[in-house]
């Protein structure tokens, strides 16, 4: 049985993943090392714009700033969300992350999307 941990927020690292222009950084949590089922995370996003297709279901709370989401063929719909905001994210949804000193939480299922889909 895996054992119950705790994430302390003074020691939470964060690595780069998306910018210029502007930034973006993510800690990974909670993976397939510590769960066969979900994975979590927080993200930061301030002034970028990260294009991708999610490939597993994801929730995501907004604990800081203005987050926003380019969804659509084109990216034209826009769904901006604020501190305590919950998005809820389908499988295959393309889109672009973005936000302006944004931080969120994030869920997502299945933890090892990666190796599904051979990544």
């Amino acid at each position: 049985m895996k054992k119950v941990r705790h994430f302390k927020a003074s020691g939470i690292a964060f690595e780069a993943f998306g910018g210029p222009p502007g930034k973006a950084s993510i800690a990974r949590l909670v993976g397939p090392e510590e769960s066969a089922t979900m994975g979590a995370g927080v993200a930061v996003f301030d002034g970028c714009s990260i294009e991708w297709t999610v490939l597993y279901d994801e929730v995501i709370v907004v604990l800081e700033g203005t987050f926003r989401l380019r969804l659509g063929k084109d990216f034209s719909e826009t769904l901006e969300a604020s501190p305590g905001d919950v998005i809820w994210l389908p499988e295959h949804t393309p889109l672009r992350y973005e936000g302006d000193g944004a931080k969120v939480f994030y869920a997502l299922y299945p933890v090892d999307w990666r190796k599904r889909h051979a990544l």
